[in-house]
């Protein structure tokens, strides 16, 4: 590289054009190949749209900061599609209405499963207390789950690592274990990947059917709710 080629590059790395288009040539073209393989739970777009940026920026010796400043548009965007979740929801509210009962006690069990389980192993295992804080609100979206960890006294980034970390295996395994577990009520599918995998399992909830993507959407939205006042609860309790 010659230095009008590098000095063309210094510049091109510092407008946000440059890392939006990145962001947004990995994902189409992980989505691309999730889709080739017939949407293979290994072929998750976010997992390897993730390492492609990741490469990217390593390669070039990009700090992520200067990556982030130019990627913000779609973490901004992450609010307008939280919202428009809301438009499957409107379309089967009737069945949904009728699953109410069954739901709140399949989210009371299920939040409180995921952050109990995980505390209590990662507790065994000799993690160290302010880790175990990051981790109580894994299960939930980011911005929830970052803002729950800081006020719990956890470390926020180490939240969100982790917080990706469990959507990504959860979209991964949710498949193959509902399978395997004999589930076939797309509803229950959903609800429980919203539930242990927020944003992420959700959208691998729509890619397999429009019903199981409704409940995980639900699920997603419930649990961050529900997650936020069972830290302050049981987290105490758990690192005693």
């Amino acid at each position: 590289m010659n230095q009008s080629d590098f000095a063309l590059w210094v510049y091109l790395s510092r407008t946000p054009l440059l890392w939006l288009t990145v962001t947004i040539f990995a994902y189409v073209l992980a989505d691309r190949l999730s889709a080739r393989v017939q949407r293979h739970p290994l072929a998750n777009p976010v997992l390897h749209a993730v390492w492609m940026i990741g490469l990217v920026l390593s390669l070039t010796h990009t700090p992520y900061r200067t990556y982030f400043e130019g990627a913000q548009f779609v973490h901004f965007m992450l609010g307008p599609a939280t919202v428009a979740l809301a438009i499957p929801l409107y379309g089967h509210r009737r069945t949904v209405m009728r699953a109410l009962v069954p739901m709140a006690g399949a989210l009371l069990i299920g939040g409180t499963v995921a952050l109990v389980s995980a505390v209590s192993i990662a507790k065994a295992l000799g993690v160290p207390t302010d880790v175990l804080i990051s981790l109580a609100p894994k299960s939930v979206t980011g911005g929830v789950a970052m803002g729950v960890a800081e006020r719990a006294g956890g470390d926020p980034a180490l939240t969100a690592v982790l917080v990706m970390i469990t959507g990504v295996i959860g979209a991964i395994i949710v498949t193959p274990l509902m399978e395997s577990l004999r589930i076939k009520d797309m509803r229950a599918r959903g609800f429980a990947a919203g539930i242990a995998a927020h944003g992420i399992g959700t959208a691998r909830a729509f890619q397999v059917d429009m019903m199981a993507g409704t409940f995980a959407g639900i699920g997603m939205g419930l649990n961050a709710m529900l997650t936020p006042v069972l830290v302050p609860v049981l987290l105490p309790w758990l690192l005693g």
